[in-house]
């Protein structure tokens, strides 16, 4: 277990060191927070989806926002589009599970709003899918990704964050920590908090 431990909280800590120092990132980040800011700001929303652990870090940092972060203060228009199981279900089983966020991107979304896939290898067909529908709607588009081999998310994203990892485990943390300095900073521009 020691060794497991000790592999684990270095390569977390490789991973964070890299996004803290190395150039790019950071501007990626703050790119996504002004993003974020500026659809808030206009009265739209930001809607949210992934799979699995990405699915999960969709509804946290939508609960951030809808709820509060770090401090009180009005609720904010966010939604994760992986939580409700009857949409889900029923366009998986009448279209296909490649479309369970596009047809709700379509029923939902509206140009002005900001739609964030998370994908850690960047090439989740259902994500892109609702990526590419929010472009032709006007919505805007934002990634979180990793290191993967041509990730298409970057084809379809305003604003891609590229976690500099090709480990699930590293990007879905370093995701997380993204998505909190996000609403971070959302709090303190929309709020002085």
């Amino acid at each position: 277990m020691d060794s497991i431990f000790k592999k684990s909280i270095n390569s977390h800590i490789e991973v964070v060191a890299t996004l803290l120092n190395a150039p790019g990132y950071a501007e990626s980040v703050a790119a996504l927070g002004r993003l974020a800011v500026q659809t808030l700001r206009n009265g739209n929303k930001i809607l949210l989806c992934g799979n699995g652990g990405s699915a999960a870090d969709s509804q946290h940092i939508a609960a951030e926002l809808v709820g509060r972060f770090g401090t009180d203060r009005p609720s904010l228009a966010a939604m994760s589009l992986t939580v409700d199981t009857s949409a889900l279900t029923s366009i998986g089983n009448d279209y296909d599970f490649h479309s369970i966020y596009s047809r709700q991107v379509e029923g939902l979304g509206k140009g002005g709003d900001l739609l964030i896939g998370i994908s850690t290898s960047g090439n989740s067909p259902n994500v892109i899918q609702a990526m590419e529908k929010a472009r032709t709607m006007g919505l805007k588009t934002a990634g979180l990704t990793g290191a993967g081999k041509k990730p298409r998310i970057l084809e379809v994203s305003d604003v891609c964050v590229c976690v500099p990892s090709a480990e699930t485990a590293r990007i879905q943390e370093a995701h997380i920590l993204i998505g909190h300095i996000v609403c971070e900073y959302v709090e303190k521009e929309m709020f002085g908090r």
